[in-house]
């Protein structure tokens, strides 16, 4: 038998974590000066979410904070990835609001005094709807909007948060948000959408640079990252061409046309090929690619499934993929829409994921390999949606800890192989809104019941407690 996990030796100062966004749990949607995201104008557009759920009162965090966070400290969490909310913090994108801040403030003070790492997102997809008005990410304007945001949270937080992660998953608000429809602000437009994806890159960079300027203004030592959500796009037959190429644009769309901005400082070429219908380099003006490639101090990864993808038309008995409502989308692969993800037959979470948890080594191994100046790595998000029963005051999510007690022993294997990673936050710490699923699908490793509000710790809660635990005794 293999080392389990609570037998295995973790590097030095390994972290352990979870993570949450804010207009996922937060609620108080239009409390504390807070107004419109483009979240919660986009919940109000009919069909959009599943169930005309919305993100108002979501699991009332803003209000239960300091016992969720004694919530974490029970768990023995190490650090918490949070996000703050534009629109709470810079509401309709004017004037900054003291109130907003002060919650963020008493968050990062209760974290601190609870011996938790504070590690602090400063955009998970809350766009002010009033900047959204205004063209949202397709105006290149948005990307100096977005300093000014960072500005005024690392003028109340800098003091206290030395890790800040700048973007959350920009594939997501780019080409799923602007392109495919399924996310605010819900468009199925691909000129908007290759926009966004550039202007969300300029703003990483100009933002990054701004909190390194600050905190050497101010004697301090930041650590400033980015998160990325990365797959593995393995060919459906490798030994069909066609397969391969389709491979190939994926793993340009998804991965590429992020990771090399950031770390080599250019586009890949194959990639603006593709999309030589769209013009993508219209977007970039001289300098762009020096502020993007600005140095970063870690790439949070986020990772929940491979993707096996083939040339070929899906076949005529395949399944369609999971979508949360009946909205009409488009594909979000710009120039590659033809491209089709057949089935492996392998298990599946509740979204319609594959389960395949040595993905997880082998990308953190890759990147490792064809990124020289790759900094080191953190497991930012990774967990598992399934369909949970509290029965008797307790959730037995048995499917949810083999899940991750699976890919952590993955991130293990990757670290023993070489792989710099220095930490893994479990998604999620709650049960939340699920963005266009509403509230049908639970990632937390805390149950939320609705109606209530009561958290309870499930199964996997339990059982990463202990895992924590020890890593500690062991080191």
């Amino acid at each position: 038998m293999g080392t389990t996990l609570t037998e295995r030796t973790w590097p030095t100062g390994f972290l352990w974590g979870s993570a949450t966004a804010a207009a996922q749990i937060e609620g108080a949607a239009h409390e504390g000066g807070k107004e419109d995201s483009i979240w919660d104008a986009y919940a109000r557009v009919p069909g959009a979410v599943a169930n005309g759920d919305t993100p108002e009162q979501a699991v009332d965090h803003y209000h239960r904070m300091p016992a969720d966070v004694a919530l974490m400290k029970d768990l023995g969490l190490d650090s918490y990835r949070f996000s703050t909310s534009w629109a709470r913090v810079v509401p309709g994108g004017r004037a900054v609001n003291q109130e907003g801040l002060d919650f963020y403030s008493s968050l990062v003070d209760e974290l601190i005094g609870q011996g938790i790492l504070p590690w602090l997102t400063l955009y998970h997809w809350d766009l002010p709807q009033a900047l959204q008005e205004k063209g949202g990410w397709a105006n290149r304007d948005t990307a100096y909007r977005f300093v000014e945001y960072a500005e005024a949270v690392y003028g109340a937080l800098g003091d206290r948060v030395t890790h800040w992660t700048t973007f959350n998953e920009p594939l997501c608000s780019s080409l799923i948000g602007y392109v495919a429809g399924e996310h605010a602000p819900g468009l199925t437009d691909p000129d908007a959408g290759l926009a966004a994806l550039h202007h969300q890159h300029l703003a990483h960079g100009l933002a990054a640079a701004r909190l390194r300027e600050l905190a050497a203004r101010d004697g301090r030592e930041l650590q400033i990252g980015i998160t990325l959500n990365l797959t593995n796009a393995v060919p459906n037959d490798p030994s069909d061409p066609v397969d391969l190429e389709a491979a190939r644009r994926i793993d340009g769309l998804w991965n590429r046309m992020y990771i090399e901005p950031l770390l080599l400082g250019e586009y890949p070429t194959d990639v603006i090929d593709d999309l030589r219908d769209y013009d993508f380099l219209q977007y970039v003006q001289d300098g762009d690619l020096a502020v993007i490639s600005t140095p970063i101090d870690f790439l949070g990864v986020n990772h929940y499934h491979d993707d096996n993808v083939s040339g070929h038309p899906a076949a005529p008995d395949a399944e369609p993929g999971l979508v949360p409502t009946e909205k009409p989308g488009r594909s979000p692969f710009v120039g590659s829409e033809y491209v089709t993800f057949p089935t492996r037959h392998l298990p599946r979470t509740a979204m319609g994921w594959e389960v395949n948890p040595d993905g997880l080594r082998t990308l953190l191994l890759r990147l490792g390999r064809e990124y020289p100046t790759l900094p080191p790595l953190y497991i930012t998000e990774n967990g598992a949606s399934y369909d949970d029963e509290l029965v008797d005051g307790t959730v037995n999510d048995t499917e949810r800890w083999a899940y991750i007690d699976a890919h952590v022993a993955a991130v293990g294997d990757a670290i023993d192989a070489g792989a710099d990673v220095r930490g893994y936050f479990v998604w999620s710490l709650l049960d939340n809104y699920e963005w266009a699923w509403g509230y049908n699908k639970r990632f937390g490793i805390v149950h939320v019941d609705y109606d209530t509000l009561v958290r309870t710790p499930k199964f996997s809660a339990t059982r990463y407690a202990s895992v924590i635990a020890a890593s500690k005794a062991t080191a």
